[in-house]
């Protein structure tokens, strides 16, 4: 089954946003790059897998990912492990629970941020998978890694859906 490790589409500048940033929502671009993830899910997972769609509590993050569970049926689940700040042993903890699921046969979608995400894929080359390229992480980009046999194969980069 696969991971999919998904950086929140485009909310505008952090600068600009005056209220509590965990309610900072998407711009119209980034509402179109949540389109554009969904679909680009949708068309590589297998359909006879369940899906587990895991987000951060950032507003950002599930309507990043709000497409998705409408398009795919998969429930969202809220996780603090993904939220800004995360530090290395929570990450790790997560990544330990979602190469459960993926090896109980669900496909995993995880939302995040630029804080976190570097520190999720590093864990990830930890534990063996083999990026296909340099990490990066731009916003509403995406890796997808396949686990076979309890392992990690390659990572494979998605730039943002409006930049591919």
């Amino acid at each position: 089954m696969t991971l999919y490790v998904v950086r929140h589409a485009h909310a505008g500048r952090r600068s600009d946003w005056n209220a509590d940033d965990r309610t900072r929502p998407l711009s119209d671009r980034g509402e179109l790059q949540a389109k554009g993830i969904a679909t680009a899910i949708d068309r590589d997972r297998e359909r006879s897998a369940p899906l587990r769609i895991l987000t951060s509590p950032a507003k950002r993050c599930d309507q990043t990912v709000q497409p998705l569970a409408h398009q795919c049926g998969g429930e969202i689940v809220v996780d603090d492990r993904l939220f800004e700040g995360a530090d290395r042993d929570e990450i790790s903890s997560l990544l330990d629970d979602i190469a459960r699921a993926v090896d109980d046969g669900a496909d995993v979608v995880a939302c995040s941020h630029g804080d976190v995400i570097p520190v999720l894929l590093g864990l990830l080359v930890d534990d063996g998978m083999q990026p296909a390229r340099n990490l990066v992480w731009q916003k509403a980009s995406m890796w997808t890694v396949r686990r076979t046999d309890g392992r990690w194969g390659t990572g494979e980069y998605l730039p943002p859906p409006d930049r591919a």
